[in-house]
């Protein structure tokens, strides 16, 4: 049930990580281009469901508090 669950996860960090992304190329910005591209790589390395959400909620809140 966890390789489920890290799957599904994996799938919507992925897709909120596409959206920061395509954000950041087409308004330059490059903490939401950083952001993005780290939400996609992020399941790749995190194993266990419980730490990859936490670890992708505070990558998915980095951008509205670090402004450059």
């Amino acid at each position: 049930m966890e390789n489920t669950s890290l799957f599904i996860w994996g799938m919507i960090f992925g897709i909120i990580g596409l959206g920061f992304f395509t954000y950041g190329r087409k308004q330059k910005a490059v903490i939401p281009l950083l952001t993005g591209i780290a939400l996609f790589v992020l399941p790749y390395f995190i194993s266990n469901v419980h730490m990859l959400i936490v670890v992708g909620i505070i990558l998915i809140a980095l951008p509205y508090f670090v402004r450059i």
